[in-house]
């Protein structure tokens, strides 16, 4: 009798998409460039970027603000990758670093934003760049 409950388990838990499975996914914001995107896109479950400048020419170098959607283990590969600068979360009071603050002024962003008011600020040009709580 145990093996029929282990084995009906076992088919309702391969019926269970991926997305719904035992995968934990979440969202955060990096500074990158377009190559250095290009090179770990394929580890996200789903990604979206802006050009840091967008009047400038699109070139592999080109600083990008990154949206990731991925596993723990990825975002975990990223923060120890000097190509990756990470954003604080967008509903902690930090501030995100002059640096950052810098290269993405072209987006409207200034010293002293939290990352929150850097989300709200890049969604002005890529509404999906907006932080959602849900």
């Amino acid at each position: 009798m145990l093996d029929a409950v282990q084995f009906e388990r076992d088919e309702l838990q391969s019926t269970i998409p991926d997305s719904l499975g035992n995968n934990m996914q979440g969202r955060t914001y990096y500074v990158t460039t377009l190559s250095a995107w290009q090179v770990e896109s394929a580890h996200f479950t789903t990604s979206h970027y802006l050009h840091a400048d967008p009047r400038s020419a699109a070139s592999p170098d080109i600083k990008i603000l990154a949206l990731v959607e991925a596993d723990e283990g990825t975002h975990n590969s990223l923060s120890q990758n000097p190509a990756w600068q990470e954003l604080p979360h967008p509903l902690s009071p930090k501030i995100i670093p002059e640096a950052i603050a810098n290269a993405l002024s072209p987006l409207g962003v200034t010293p002293f934003d939290s990352s929150f008011e850097l989300t709200e600020s890049v969604a002005k040009l890529h509404p999906i760049m907006r932080h959602h709580v849900f």
